[in-house]
């Protein structure tokens, strides 16, 4: 019996309406889609941040919601919170980001509108967003271009453009694997 490993890349490629912390120009572009109550992700959150410190300047890191609502049933309101919460800037969005995996285990609707408050950002545009939207329809394209990228579970990571299938657990690893690409992208 063969084995074929099956490559998944990204679609669509990282562009200027994604969420991005890191310089555009960076050699190493890693993307994750996560779902803020998986509690997978929320192991891997400090993991990709010891990874960003690491790296420093040398890496790009990418946020798409996949928000997995039948298993998750906050997610899909933690995401179109963040969403909302990043129309009024790049750092209010990672600002919210943050409180949800630091937070998450309090991911009611009321827990969400005292996130974005904290921030600055009034409850009402919260609660409207979850009727639909902008926001939500952010959200939407996000889980249909991880379905298109071939992401079936969270977190799923991609090493600039290619799906990553190794541990993301192991941060030495997973910081080697990220360096080899910087690397290679000369």
């Amino acid at each position: 019996m063969t084995v074929i490993e099956t490559i998944s890349t990204l679609t669509p490629p990282v562009s200027d309406r994604d969420h991005t912390q890191g310089p555009a120009n960076a050699k190493v572009t890693l993307v994750e889609y996560g779902d803020y109550e998986c509690p997978y992700c929320g192991l891997a959150y400090p993991v990709v941040k010891q990874i960003q410190y690491a790296l420093g300047k040398e890496m790009r890191f990418v946020f798409r919601n996949f928000p997995l609502r039948e298993a998750h049933p906050h997610a899909m309101h933690a995401a179109i919170a963040a969403e909302e919460v990043g129309t009024h800037g790049e750092d209010q969005f990672w600002q919210m980001h943050d409180t949800l995996y630091e937070n998450q285990n309090a991911l009611e609707d009321e827990d969400l509108v005292g996130y974005a408050e904290e921030i600055g950002v009034p409850g009402a545009e919260i609660i409207a967003a979850f009727a639909g939207g902008p926001s939500l329809d952010r959200v939407r394209a996000d889980f249909r271009s991880g379905v298109r990228s071939g992401v079936n579970g969270t977190p799923t990571f991609f090493v600039n453009g290619e799906r990553y299938n190794g541990s993301w657990a192991d941060v030495p690893l997973f910081v080697s694997v990220l360096r080899t690409a910087a690397k290679a992208h000369r």
